[in-house]
Parts: C-alpha cells; structure tokens; sequence
C-alpha cells in the first residue's frame, strides 16, 4: 500500500480554533483524570486553566487587570460552558489549590500532541534537535519562599526558582521542563530526570555546563544521542598518540580519575574539535560515531542553533515580563511558573504552525516571531471583528532572517563577570595496563 500524503491543515480562522488544535477533548480528559479528586470546586478544570493561559498573553500592570481581560475573553468565546468566577480573590485561591499534577499532566498530554501534530518537521538531518540549558526566576520577598527556595547566595538577593528548559532548536518550541531551588539548582540532575520525557532520535545539544560522567552515561544506557561541549574538566583517553594540537576527530574514551579509582567503566565516544572565525575552539563529544549519519558540519549548526535556547528565555522573561512572578504566595508562584511556561509552548506553537513548511529536505524551516504572534494574539483578544483573518495574520508574524556581517556586541551590565570560553578538554594516551580492561568495562552507544 502506498503512504498517504499528510493533509494539509487549514489556517485557524480565531484564536480559539487555534488553541483548540492543540487543547482539544482529549488532552482536557487526560487533565481531569489528574484533577478527579477535587470536592466540586467553584471554578471547573477548563474555564480555570483556559483563564491561566490567557492571563499570561494579556497587558496589565497587576494580576487582577489580567485576570479580567481574560476571563472576558473566556466568557464570550465559550457561551455555553459553565461561567467563570468573577472575582480575581476566587481566582486566586482556586488556582492555589489546584494540584501541580493537573498542571504537568497538560503538559505531558501537549507534549503528544505536538508530536502528533509537527511530525516530520521535528527531524533535521535525521534527528530531532534539542537544545537544554536553565535560567534562574525571582520569586517573591517573603520568610517562607527564603526558607523553602532559598537564594543566589548574595547578600540581599531575592528568592529564586530555577528552570531548566529543553527546547527545540529548529521550531523554537519549548518540549519540557523541570524547576528547582535557585540557590542549590542542579542542571545536570534535571536533564536526567527529563530523559524519559525525550522522543525517538533526539539529540539532546548543550554546554559545558552539563559535563559529568553519570549524565553521559545515562544518556548512553538509555540510548539517547546527545551533542556536549567539553571543558578541561572532561579527561579523555586515546589508543594513538596523538597531539592536542594535532587532534580533529577521533573516537575517544572518557574516563575521569576519579570515576576509574572507582572501578567505573569508562565511556566509548566521538571527540570533534571545530575551529572557528575567531580561532576559539569547540570540543564536542557525542555518542554517534558514525560520521556518515553526524558530520563535522552538521555538529558545528547544531551547537550553533543551541543559542535558541536563550532566545526562549528571553521571549519567557522579558517579552512575557516574567522575570520576577507577580503571585504574592509560594503556592501561587510555582503554579504562575508552570502555567506561564505552557502558555509560552502554546504561544509558539500557534506560531510555528502557521509558518510555511519547507519542501526542500534538511532546510531549515521559517520561524515565527514570538513578538509578532503575541501583538496577534492581542489584537485577536480585543478586535472580536477581525474573525478569519487571523490565520493569516499569524501566517505573516516570520521572524527576520538575514546574515549577520559583524559579530554580536552585548551590553555590559553591572555585576556581570565577562564570559570566558572553556579551555580544552585533556586527551591522554591510553596506557597498555589499562587497555585490557577496556573491552571489559566499555560503554559505548
């Protein structure tokens, strides 16, 4: 039988439509299977978490401006569904005693259903890239968040909660998520506890920051493909005697002292060295040794399309204004978190979808503004007569492309230490007492 070409979906004449691609009757079953415990609460699962989300796309100055522009909203596109609270202090209270697992089962059940709807345009040159890093979030001043979130460490320093976001490098979109003190955060635990939450053929792309032997190795008994940067930190072993200097490509084996004092085995990979414009080097390590199926120049655009990841983060924090939460309790600060995190996924979502699919294999695909859709999404919100253009307007929202002559400047900021690339990773030769328990010990992908 021959393979069916996929439909062509057809541009959301509102807001609503498009919100409904994704939050459709099925995701809202799984959530109310989480929420079935509550005691018939004022406020229903769907009015309750559709006026969250929409709290985060609206301007106001407090919660209480956003909450009534939402639930306006709400009220006129869902006449027939039950009425929402119309007090912001009821509001608040149902959102604070909703249990964060309805919260994470939305996003477990939108996690499927992006996959279900992207598809094909999740892959790039055979995988599916993922770029992970974390970025720290004020919370509110108060006794009980200073003891149970803690601080930066400095001297006066608000509580903060810390996210570690993995997101899709080529779309733009945020696949998952995971919180933690701010203080006492660790980057490398919250990428294994999000391993089993990855899809077939991911290639998880990130920093030096994520160096260590029980992270690798994780990712490599789960067989998931991932693309790190190295430091001098990592220590790594050859068969050949070859130089650093001399040194582009190889496939090596890592194995720290300290974890072979242990009797550890160590970890079989690829090593790749890319030299850029400005003569700093890149070390990459990666589980693919095959360099068919990841060449060097795939590797170096992968790492270079990592920096989507700070685009996000500043999309969340400064464009959504959530860098500090606005909720006046802990309770209410860890649900505004997780709600303002799946209102920014569906957010660029809707953008993504709308943009023109590439027909060429491996081209990068056109991406959305996230400014541009959020202004569309607004005008959608107040302007009730523009209905059926708004797939269109959204169709517009790309994000500009242009190739940039002259390297990015950053303002300088007080308090902020200037960046300084990691130095190279050490390379060693393996000796011949150690080689015969290699075959032995050996992990590899």
């Amino acid at each position: 039988m021959c393979a069916r070409k996929p439909r062509l979906r057809s541009q959301a004449k509102s807001l609503p439509q498009a919100m409904r691609e994704f939050l459709t009757p099925a995701v809202f079953k799984q959530v109310r299977k989480a929420a079935s415990h509550r005691k018939q609460p004022r406020w229903d699962v769907h009015p309750l978490l559709y006026v969250l989300l929409l709290s985060t796309w609206c301007v106001g100055d407090s919660l209480p401006e956003k909450f009534e522009l939402a639930r306006g909203y709400y009220a006129v596109c869902c006449p027939k569904r039950k009425r929402p609270g119309k007090s912001f202090a009821g509001f608040e209270k149902a959102i604070t005693r909703l249990p964060m697992p309805v919260l994470r089962a939305l996003s477990t059940a939108l996690r499927s259903r992006i996959l279900a709807i992207f598809g094909h345009r999740l892959f790039c040159h055979g995988f599916i890239p993922l770029g992970c890093d974390g970025t720290q979030i004020e919370c509110p001043r108060s006794e009980t968040s200073e003891q149970r979130v803690g601080t930066s460490g400095k001297q006066g320093s608000a509580p903060k909660i810390w996210n570690t976001s993995i997101v899709h490098l080529t779309l733009g979109i945020p696949w998952c998520w995971w919180w933690g003190r701010g203080g006492k955060a660790s980057e490398r635990k919250h990428l294994m506890h999000m391993i089993s939450w990855l899809p077939r053929r991911a290639l998880v792309v990130a920093d030096a920051g994520y160096v260590g032997y029980e992270v690798v190795r994780k990712l490599i008994e789960t067989k998931v493909q991932f693309l790190i940067r190295m430091s001098s930190n990592a220590l790594f072993y050859t068969e050949q005697n070859t130089h650093l200097d001399r040194f582009r490509e190889g496939v090596v084996f890592y194995w720290p002292d300290v974890i072979r004092k242990q009797g550890k085995p160590p970890l079989r990979g690829r090593l790749i060295r890319i030299t850029s414009r400005d003569h700093k080097d890149v070390w990459l390590f990666t589980n693919v040794e095959n360099a068919r199926r990841l060449p060097t120049e795939t590797a170096s655009q992968f790492y270079r399309w990592r920096w989507e990841n700070e685009g996000f983060f500043r999309t969340y924090k400064r464009m959504l204004k959530k860098v500090k939460l606005s909720s006046r309790t802990l309770r209410g600060a860890h649900r505004e978190a997780e709600g303002s995190m799946i209102a920014t996924q569906l957010l660029l979502c809707q953008g993504a979808l709308a943009m023109q699919v590439s027909c060429t294999k491996n081209e990068t695909p056109a991406m959305c503004s996230p400014r541009s859709v959020l202004l569309e999404i607004r005008r959608a919100m107040r302007d009730q007569y523009l209905f059926g253009e708004f797939g269109r307007r959204l169709a517009s929202a790309k994000r500009e492309r242009r190739d940039r002559r002259t390297p990015k400047t950053k303002r300088i900021w007080p308090g902020r230490k200037k960046h300084k690339p990691p130095n190279p990773p050490r390379i060693l030769r393996l000796r011949e007492e150690r080689k015969p328990r290699v075959p032995q010990n050996l992990i590899a992908a």
